[in-house]
């Protein structure tokens, strides 16, 4: 079992450019690197990027047995699965997005649940939800 305080879920995803890709995910919604362990050919094998007590794994898509069970989005942008980042501030967030230049699929909405959120395809059109409202939070 994890420990107290983290997640025993953790998302994997593939990116034609990991790299770039991981520079994106601690740039704009604000992940931090806890790992990169790259290949002599630049791609990336593992990552381990961290944002409170969550992380995901991205890597660099590959053609092994494993690594084609793990695609990156089709060519119409759908997505089999995607994320949902708790953060304090979305609106900050949105702000660093918009400045990227990242496309935004959900606008700003305030549902009827709590909270604010938004939906935005990183680079490589993997599909992020980011919003204030906590679903742990069981005062919400």
């Amino acid at each position: 079992m994890p420990m107290p305080g983290r997640s025993p879920v953790i998302p994997s995803m593939r990116y034609e450019d990991a790299p770039a890709a991981i520079e994106w995910l601690c740039d704009v919604p604000g992940f931090s690197k806890r790992l990169v362990v790259p290949m002599d050919n630049g791609a990336i094998a593992h990552a381990q990027l961290v944002l409170g007590d969550g992380m995901i794994m991205p890597g660099s898509a590959r053609d092994d047995d494993y690594a084609r069970l793990v695609a990156t989005p089709g060519p119409n942008g759908a997505n089999t699965q995607c994320a949902y980042v708790v953060v304090d501030d979305p609106v900050a967030v949105l702000e660093r997005v918009v400045a990227a230049g990242t496309e935004i699929v959900v606008p700003l909405q305030h549902p009827e649940y709590g909270g604010a959120f938004f939906a935005c395809r990183d680079p490589e059109g993997h599909l992020w939800n980011v919003g204030s409202y906590d679903p742990w939070d069981e005062s919400s």
